[in-house]
């Protein structure tokens, strides 16, 4: 797994509980997916199609420094999936993990097509 993204808490990340809001932290890990995922195949027009469990383990505070991780678990056909762990940068304490997103890769008319990538160009 590398970590590529950092992120400092600020207040309008917080829920209403003074901790980081599950929706933000979402938002920043499909950002970060496709951009690993764009790096990985080295072009395209992609999209995310699924995402499995989100396991919220452990919360953010204000002022406290994360890190998204990403992982490429598999190359499909038309499609390239991917693993996360969002962690506290400092004692590593997991916030968010994801086994599985799933972006397709699509051609013009938006159509599933192959990307013909069988393992990373850029990491």
């Amino acid at each position: 797994m590398r970590f590529f993204s950092r992120k400092l808490i600020k207040p309008e990340d917080l829920n209403a509980h003074g901790t980081l809001f599950g929706g933000t932290v979402i938002s920043w890990v499909d950002e970060e997916a496709a951009i690993y995922v764009l790096c990985q195949l080295g072009k395209g027009n992609i999209v995310t199609k699924y995402m499995s469990e989100i396991n919220f383990v452990n919360s953010a505070k204000l002022g406290e420094v994360i890190e998204i991780g990403m992982e490429t678990v598999k190359f499909g056909r038309t499609s390239i999936t991917v693993k996360c762990v969002v962690r506290n940068k400092f004692t590593k304490e997991t916030i968010i993990s994801i086994d599985k997103i799933v972006f397709v890769h699509l051609d013009e008319f938006g159509k599933p097509t192959p990307h013909n990538i069988i393992e990373p160009v850029n990491e």
